[in-house]
This record gives structure tokens, sequence and C-alpha cells, in this order.
């Protein structure tokens, strides 16, 4: 297998991240559409109490999920991130269908994100083909990261600051709205105790919203994939880590409680959940509630803020994947190659291109678009399996061969609850999205929802069958420290 670097040689990606991109790319990458839009359908489907009780178990999950990430990106940063650990802890098969298929999910999402920035453009310009907008912002998407990674860092630094600027505004307008200062006369907690309030639906309604919670926390992993070109990983994950996991927790927390004050559950302006809903955005409901007249407008062109950046991630984190599968035997040497700023460019065109089909199969008919969306859609809850399994075993191996806690540069608190009680909420989670399909026998509503599922064995028993692999025995795994020349100091 071959070995990874991260530095400044041939075939190599630069260590040019720092601290505040690394932080606020695990931010931006948390804040978008799912905060924006969808956790209004949280509160519409459980209640205030429902909702705010799924995203602080969820917020919670990740947490543990982030460290257990952290721990093994601190003792091994590289650009594969959860597929090498996978790979490397617990069978070359499971880091190869982890590597492929979530390599897919964010070339298909790519697809996802333009098709949607061009529905937030039309809010603007109605006249205008959506196909064009799409085209502009793939373009620039994949000049700002065929330049270097400082500069796709730079640019999720300053698109995800507008993001954290609207949540911390949209919080202070709407404790003024709830006391009265701003807006009329203050509601207080009245909507908590408004009809069934504040639990409605019982469990399995609290059940439905841990998956919209879920979608909501995607991408809180692209950590793991910075840490391969983060200028001093061992420093910048574990503080990114335990920065980010305060601020989801805070913004989410209190931007729901501000929804669930301000708007009752049974308000049908509650069950928008995607970018199109703009104009139902609770975001936008509690601005026009304070007075703020252009709130719609505000709040389109943040959405449209969040849908790039999520594309510029997902631009990021595919091409740095499909690179480390190269790196990793697991996808053609072709794609090992590196631009002089150490950009894998071959492997972002390769995304691209997939990225492109996928959205020109959505303007053909919607027929194959759905199916490939559904290819991709519980991907991002299989690389969280994938990253608590990892860890177990990493952190067992490393007890095993004689080590202590003590020599990691960064350690997850509370082993094994974090990765256990990771594994247990995520597989819950996967099996929670559709329970209506199986209580109807909807098979094809079945097959829509979960296909990312044996897509995912398909490529992990193709793998095994095909080379033979085992589980790695404990004391067999190699939990060595990986070697990285450090860059220079931080800005």
């Amino acid at each position: 297998m071959a070995k990874q670097t991260s530095g400044n040689g041939d075939n190599e990606v630069k260590r040019e991240l720092k601290t505040r991109h690394i932080s606020m790319i695990a931010l931006g990458g948390s804040i978008g559409t799912g905060l924006f839009v969808a956790s209004g359908s949280a509160i519409s489907k459980a209640g205030p109490g429902g909702g705010l009780l799924a995203y602080v178990a969820l917020g919670i999950m990740v947490y543990f999920l982030m460290t257990s990430l952290g721990e093994m990106a601190t003792n091994m940063p590289v650009s594969g991130s959860f597929a090498t650990y996978s790979t490397k802890y617990v069978d070359p098969a499971l880091g190869f269908a982890m590597g492929w298929n979530y390599w897919f999910n964010w070339a298909i999402t790519l697809a996802v994100d333009i098709s949607t920035a061009a529905l937030v453009m039309k809010f603007w310009l109605p006249n205008v083909p959506g196909w064009i907008w799409s085209t502009v912002i793939l373009v620039m998407i994949f000049l700002i990261n065929a330049l270097t990674v400082k500069a796709f860092g730079e640019t999720e630094y300053w698109m995800a600051m507008i993001k954290v600027v609207t949540v911390v505004i949209f919080l202070i307008v709407g404790f003024l709205t709830i006391f009265g200062i701003m807006g009329g006369h203050a509601v207080g907690l009245s909507n908590f105790t408004y009809k069934q309030a504040p639990f409605v639906g019982g469990v399995p309604a609290i059940l439905s919203v841990f998956v919209v919670a879920g979608f909501s926390f995607q991408g809180t992993e692209l950590v793991g994939i910075t840490a391969g070109e983060s200028a001093t990983p061992e420093k910048s994950v574990p503080k990114a880590i335990n920065q980010v996991f305060w601020r989801i927790l805070l913004f989410y927390i209190l931007a729901i409680f501000v929804i669930a004050c301000l708007i009752p559950y049974t308000s049908p302006k509650l069950l928008g959940s995607s970018a199109s809903d703009i104009a139902i955005s609770p975001f936008t409901l509690v601005f026009q509630r304070a007075g703020l007249a252009a709130a719609a407008s505000v709040m389109n062109a943040v959405i449209l803020t969040s849908v790039i950046s999520a594309a510029n991630s997902g631009m990021y984190a595919s091409s740095r994947m499909l690179y480390s599968l190269s790196l990793d035997d697991f996808a053609p040497k072709y794609f090992q190659h590196t631009t002089k700023n150490g950009v894998p460019l071959r492997a972002q065109v390769a995304t691209t291109i997939i990225g492109a089909i996928a959205f020109i199969t959505s303007i053909m008919g919607p027929e194959v678009y759905v199916w490939l969306v559904a290819a991709s859609g519980l991907t991002g809850f299989i690389a969280w399996v994938g990253i608590a399994i990892s860890h177990f075993r990493f952190r067992r191996a490393f007890i095993k061969q004689g080590h202590h806690v003590s020599e990691l540069k960064y350690h997850a608190k509370w082993f094994p609850f974090g990765p256990i009680l990771a594994l247990i909420l995520c597989i819950l989670v996967i099996v929670g999205q559709n329970t209506t399909a199986f209580a109807h026998f909807d098979w094809e509503q079945i097959a829509v929802t979960y296909l990312s599922v044996p897509l995912f064995f398909i490529l992990y028993f193709w793998y095994k069958l095909r080379y033979h692999t085992h589980l790695i025995p404990l004391d067999k795994v190699d939990v060595a420290p990986h070697k990285h020349e450090e860059a220079d100091s931080e800005k």
C-alpha cells in the first residue's frame, strides 16, 4: 500500500491551512439550509421540546464523533481521513468502500448544490435559465479549488463568517422579539405550552427529527480531511473540534429555541425544508416579525452563500478523497498527481465531470437524478459509523500494544462510551430514515431511501472477495504516529 505524505514534494498536498481556516470549515460545514430552513420542520414534527431534545442528543453524539476523529487525525493527519483509518485499523475492504462511497456522495452533492443555487437565484432573477447560474457557480468553485488549498480555506473562512454573523444577529433580534423589545408584545414561552406542546407525537416524532438533525450536522467530518493539509494538525484539529462543538450546540439550540418561542409548532410556514422555501424560512419569518422588511432578500443572500460554501467544501472533500484512494492503491495512480501548488487537479477534474453529468441528468429528466441522489443519501451517516468503528479499534489496538493514552497528542474522553453511542445513534438514524415506507411496504420508496446502504456493502464485499482481506488483529494494527514536517508557524 502506498504511503500517504503531505509536504512539498511531487504528488503531495501542501500544509497551508491555518487553525482559523479549519475551525471555520468545520463550523461552516454544519451551518446551512439544515439550520436556516429545515429546522422549522423539526419543530412542526415533534413540537418545541421534541425538536430541542433531538438536536441536543445529536449534537452530543457529533461531539463524541469529532473527538474520535480528532484522536486519529492528530495521530495520523492525512487527506483520506476516515477511509484511511478504516483501512489501517479495521479492514482494507472497509476503507475501500468508505472512500469510494464518500467520494461518490460529494460528487453527486455537488450537482445538488449547484441546482439549489440556481433555485435561490430565481428569487431575484426569475427569467434567467437556472442552468446558466449552475454553470457559473460550478466554474467559479472549480477555479477556487484549482488555485491553492489556501484559496479554498480563505474562501470558506469568509463564507462561513457570513453564516455565523447571520446566526448571531438572528439570535439577538429573536431574543429582543421574545421579550417584546422589538416587534410588538412579548410572547415569552407561551408557544411551549400551546396545545400539545412542548412534546408532540411522542418518541416516534422525536426519532424522525433525529434524521433532520443528523442531516443538519453533516459536514463536520471535514475536519478529518483538512488535517492532511493543516500546517499544525496536532494543535489545529483539537482546537477546531472543541470550538466547533460549543458553537454548533449554542447556535442550533438557541436558534431552535428562538424559532419555537416565536412560531407555534402548528404553523404551516414551518414545513419548508429546501432552499426554494426561503420566503417561509423560520429565519425570514422571525426577521419580518421584528419589522425588518428586507428579511427575505437578506436571508436569500445568506442561503446562496451557504449553498456555494457547501459546493465548495464538496469539491474539496471529494477531490482529496479520490487523491487519497489513489495513494492507497484503491484508485488509479493517475489521480496521485498534484500541481506545483499541491492541488490534486486530476482528481478535481474527475469529480467535476461526475458532478456535471449528474447535473445534466437533472435537466434531462428527474428519474435518473432521483436515483443518483438516493445512492448518495445516507453516505454521511455511513462515514460516521466508519469513524466510530475505526476509533474503537484504534484505541483498543493502541492499549493492547503496550501504549498509554497519555502518549497521544489528543485523546477522546469517555472512551469507549463515545464511539459506542455514536455507532448506536447513527444506525438508529439510518434505519429510521423512512419507517412509513416499511409500514406500507412501499418498495420503491424503500429503495430510494436506502439505496446507498446496499451500494456500500457491494463495494465492501467485492473488495473483500477479490483480495481476500480480513479484520486486522489488534496486535498487528499500525498505530504508529504519522510523521510530517511542520509548516511555518501560524499567522
